[in-house]
């Protein structure tokens, strides 16, 4: 009897021991901290995340590029991504996306950007690694048309504001006549789109518009929901375009339709397309075809 208790402790003994030893392979990867800004001031213990990795700031600085100066303390790889830089596997990396918007307004965040990927899961991640990298260039060739390359929160012509309000909709205008303006990366506008991307999204875009503006995931929630939902003046949503292989005209028609297709406004539509070849190169994919509409 004593013999056998005793093999029983030494098994447990070892199945103990295997545990411990164990490596930490499935615990949950670090939220990636509001990306790096160049313009942007951190003070000591400030953090931010550039590249697929956190980083706190030792003390005060300000263009100093995080992994390149002794200022930044490195504390660790965030986002949850298989590939440094490309949380959740996304395609586009923190410097692709830097490259592609030098310029950009801080608050459009690259961990906004990916915070709000979570929302439509088959974004940039249906088909081939060429058909996913064309989404996503395409998407953001779109947004950077729409937003002067990211500069533009919200829409700058404010005489146009009152105008977006339907008021034969049941639901009506609650956050005001003039509250629907464009905002956001492919500039949502009108009542009831907010109505509509805030029932998707579980938001109160209705009653509270100006979440679009003051929240860089919500901001990138609503171009994503256009993006994957909303055929607009088009026959297809502009996901379906890229996956199905209409070809990039076919998101312009999604998103502005005649107003530049079919000659509305050629100079519009080169400006996209244009884009779109540059960003599709910096992902190290080819363009396609079907590229105007």
């Amino acid at each position: 009897m004593f013999k056998r208790v005793m093999s029983l402790i030494a098994a447990l003994g070892a199945v103990i021991a295997t545990l411990v030893i164990l490596p930490a392979t499935t615990a949950a990867a670090a939220a990636c901290a509001p990306a790096w800004n160049a313009s942007s001031v951190y003070w000591g213990g400030d953090s931010a995340s550039y590249n697929g990795r956190n980083w706190s700031a030792k003390w005060w600085t300000q263009n100093e590029r995080p992994g390149t100066v002794d200022v930044w303390a490195d504390q660790g790889s965030c986002g949850g991504g298989t590939d440094p830089g490309q949380p959740s596997g996304f395609v586009v990396s923190e410097a692709q996306f830097n490259q592609m918007f030098p310029g950009r307004n801080s608050f459009y965040t690259y961990s906004g950007l990916t915070a709000a990927l979570s929302a439509y899961p088959g974004f940039a991640k249906t088909g081939s690694d060429t058909v996913k990298k064309q989404e996503a260039a395409a998407f953001l060739a779109n947004v950077s048309h729409e937003t002067g390359g990211l500069v533009h929160i919200v829409e700058q012509n404010t005489a146009n504001y009152p105008h977006y309000c339907d008021g034969s909709r049941p639901y009506g205008c609650p956050a005001g006549q003039a509250a629907y303006y464009g905002r956001g990366p492919i500039q949502l506008s009108w009542n009831f789109n907010y109505k509509a991307a805030g029932d998707a999204l579980g938001i109160d875009l209705l009653g509270n518009p100006w979440q679009v503006e003051q929240n860089a995931a919500v901001a990138w929630k609503t171009g994503l929901w256009y993006w994957n939902t909303q055929s607009g003046p088009g026959t297809m949503t502009a996901h379906n375009a890229m996956v199905n292989g209409a070809g990039f005209g076919q998101t312009i028609w999604a998103i502005n339709g005649s107003i530049e297709c079919n000659g509305g406004n050629p100079a519009q539509v080169q400006s996209r397309v244009d884009k779109y070849r540059a960003f599709a190169q910096i992902l190290g994919t080819t363009p396609g075809s079907n590229l105007s509409c």
